[in-house]
């Protein structure tokens, strides 16, 4: 690599594409400065032609299976074209149903409920191309403007981007990894990286060096993306380790001088411009639906994270069947709005907001990087999304920051906001199917939950998921108070994320939803309750932990199942109700079985001052917990800080404390607010089975629990050794005392 290079030019996304879609083409060149970038010059000219081909190009049928014309399109644009997605070439039937290889390849899980052809990243693009190319793909705010970018524009730069990927030496089988927020050089890295037939690999943006050297040692990458300064100084300073790894490309900041090796995303089309079309179209055309082209890497709650190996068809099916069954539209009768704002790292944003925007033509909007921080409100308000997904957290953060505004708002609002909610959660509760809403019900909705749910930007918004984690019967019933019911989709990054989804056609509280069609669930080891592990099957099914055969044998059986080591159950109509993990479940001194999940959940719902509980009693003689209370968060940082929330402080003045800050509370060992938990707890264990589900020891800790801290994952979900590891001294306190 060259050790000194031209500086950073105009970033490619101000530089050639206009604030709206209409006369892309000579927005392009308008806009270009004097000397302008060639490459972005070339690629407005191609645009300009191809609006004036697409004009006389006679609109496709929207069947399945469409791909694009083999008109002058392809010629004027100098694109590939497309294979017929009937050209797939299933596997040979001696290929395994797992593989532990980045260049391996697996037998699909095709049959007669899963009938459908397999279709590689490309060919779903194409057809996407053909049926939404001069719809918005993406939406962006440049310098407090919203921006976007259509599907033929999109495919335009995830071209480019792989072409310049190739140029930097991206190898067969090796990865592309990006550390950065949400954007759209994410989307065209990451669509590039498989055009150019390599694999997409996330990292999560909070992570550490180590962590960062980790994976992109494991995943072989040849190219790392990243978006600042700070995740550049992560690179370089873990560059020796990585063997494989041959650039670095850094888009949203310049980097602080000219460094060998590093490029900016604009120097990455300008090399791109050196590879021939026809080269990458050659790669394009050798795909096969089978091959791996996304790694996800589980967040390491028990041990090093493992990188999940997902096939194009996990990816393209998933991305169709499984959005389906949460009742995600085509554009052609409704294009959905989605904001962009979970970790692209993790399966869930990613299978969401990438892979199922392509497949329906959604537009997608970017949040701020600051978005959890406090300005997703914001966002929301102004794209008015029309299907929205968070993880549970994310949810109870927008639950406490209304319960905030409604304690510091006027007497008689706040007293018309809690009678329509009382109003609406009885209607929900009682008839959650019914369409036919009583005056009353219609008169709160009108008058006040209307106006709420447009301040928070859910004014257009029809579905609304949620998953990753449990969610509280709290959440979900504040949220049934505002009319907003929450989906649950259940699935791992093992299942290319979900395999089971809720709908409004397919709904019941507190459960999982149904088994998307064309999958399969049972249940192995069931108890007297009908309580097992849950096993599924199908496309959605993972190709295998990358190598890590082990790990792979464990997970996947001989007959293909994936055991996915959590426990659940089934009701009469198939809703599913996850129930714990196996690997949580807690064996105690005398042998008995206790999930903890049920008995963590249950001290929460009767304490609405407790953030998070964690059960402790395995190999011991009875069961301890730890408890945090519900603080805020700072706005800067996420980080907890020492103040209650609003709620939190309304349960100490119930109970007879002044206390406002989890200092006073812990610190002063309060004793009203403890005598108030020592009671919730009894109360929980009145409803216990049996006395060894009794929890007889129990202790606040001085912080909230957290990413930073450790205890948390990047999705918020709970890592129980960590925690073990970190209050040990704590929990040990517990048993000592009981010897004395």
């Amino acid at each position: 690599m060259p050790d000194s290079r031209a500086a950073p030019q105009e970033s490619l996304l101000d530089a050639s594409l206009g604030t709206t879609q209409e006369n892309v083409g000579t927005r392009f060149l308008n806009r270009l400065p004097p000397g302008g970038p060639e490459c972005v010059r070339k690629l407005s000219l191609n645009l300009r032609y191809q609006q004036e081909v697409r004009a006389n190009v006679k609109s496709s049928s929207l069947t399945d299976g469409q791909t694009l014309s083999k008109e002058p399109l392809s010629h004027a644009l100098k694109l590939s074209t497309p294979e017929k997605v009937k050209d797939a070439q299933l596997n040979p039937p001696e290929e395994a149903l797992w593989t532990t290889r980045a260049d391996g390849r697996v037998r699909l899980r095709i049959d007669p409920i899963c009938s459908q052809t397999p279709r590689t990243v490309h060919q779903m693009f194409s057809t996407t191309l053909d049926k939404y190319g001069d719809l918005s793909a993406m939406g962006f705010k440049r310098q407090g403007t919203w921006e976007h970018i259509s599907y033929t524009q999109y495919y335009l730069l995830a071209r480019k981007a792989a072409k310049g990927f190739l140029k930097l030496g991206l190898e067969r089988a090796h990865s592309v990894a990006i550390l950065a927020f949400n954007s759209p050089e994410w989307f065209f890295s990451a669509v590039g990286a498989v055009f150019g037939g390599g694999i997409i690999t996330g990292i999560y943006t909070t992570s550490s060096p180590e962590a960062c050297q980790y994976i992109a040692y494991d995943c072989r990458a040849n190219i790392i993306v990243v978006d600042t300064q700070k995740q550049l100084e992560k690179i370089l300073k873990i560059w020796k380790h990585l063997p494989h790894l041959k650039a670095v490309v850094i888009y949203r900041e310049a980097p602080p001088m000219r460094m060998p090796s590093v490029y900016t995303m604009e120097e990455l089309m300008e090399l791109g411009n050196e590879v021939p079309e026809e080269a990458l179209d050659v790669i394009i055309n050798a795909q096969k639906p089978n091959q791996c082209c996304a790694l996800v890497y589980t967040s390491g709650t028990t041990g090093n994270p493992k990188g999940v190996m997902l096939s194009q068809d996990n990816i393209t099916w998933t991305a169709r069947y499984g959005s389906q069954a949460g009742d995600i539209q085509p554009a052609e009768i409704q294009q959905e709005v989605v904001v962009s704002y979970l970790p692209l790292s993790h399966i869930a944003a990613q299978i969401y907001d990438l892979w199922t925007g392509i497949q329906w033509g959604a537009q997608v909007c970017f949040a701020e990087p600051d978005a959890l921080k406090g300005s997703l409100v914001n966002t929301l308000r102004e794209v008015e999304p029309t299907s929205h997904m968070g993880v549970p957290r994310v949810w109870e953060k927008i639950m406490e920051q209304i319960q905030e505004v409604a304690a510091q708002s006027g007497f008689i609002w706040r007293k018309m906001l809690l009678w329509a909610m009382s109003v609406t959660l009885e209607q929900n509760l009682t008839c959650p199917s019914s369409d036919l809403k009583p005056f009353t019900t219609r008169l709160a909705d009108y008058l006040v939950l209307a106006k709420v749910r447009q301040a928070l930007g859910f004014a257009k918004c029809q579905k609304n998921f949620y998953g990753a984690a449990p969610m509280t019967a709290e959440t979900q019933h504040f949220f049934l108070g505002l009319n907003i019911r929450l989906y649950a989709g259940y699935g791992l990054s093992e299942t290319s994320g979900p395999h089971f989804m809720s709908s409004p056609y397919n709904y019941r509280l507190y459960s999982s939803g149904k088994v998307v069609p064309g999958c399969q669930v049972k249940l192995v080891n069931e108890d007297a309750e009908g309580i097992g592990e849950i096993c599924l099957w199908g496309r959605t099914i993972f190709m295998g932990y990358l190598n890590m055969e082990d790990k792979t044998c464990e997970a996947i059986d001989a007959e293909g199942w994936l055991h996915t080591g959590d426990t659940g159950r089934l009701d009469a109509d198939g809703f599913l109700y996850i129930t714990g993990r196996l690997k949580e479940l807690i064996i105690t001194a005398g042998g008995e079985n206790v999930p903890p999940v049920p008995i963590e959940e249950a001290v929460k719902t009767e304490l609405p001052i407790i953030r998070n509980a964690m059960l402790i009693g395995d190999q011991r003689k009875f069961l301890s917990m730890l408890l945090t209370l519900k603080c805020t968060l700072d706005p800067d940082t996420f980080e907890p800080t020492d103040n209650l929330t609003e709620q939190a402080v309304e349960f100490c003045q119930r109970v007879g404390s002044k206390a406002t800050t989890v200092s006073e509370v812990v610190g002063k060992k309060d004793e009203a607010v403890y005598q108030a938990i020592e009671e919730g707890i009894q109360r929980v264990n009145m409803n216990a089975a049996a006395r060894p589900y009794h929890i007889q020891k129990w202790a606040i800790l001085e912080k909230d629990f957290s990413i930073s801290g450790g205890e948390l994952g990047p999705t918020m979900k709970l890592k129980r050794l960590a925690v073990l590891e970190k209050y040990k001294d704590v929990i040990d306190s517990f048993y000592q005392e009981q010897k004395k």
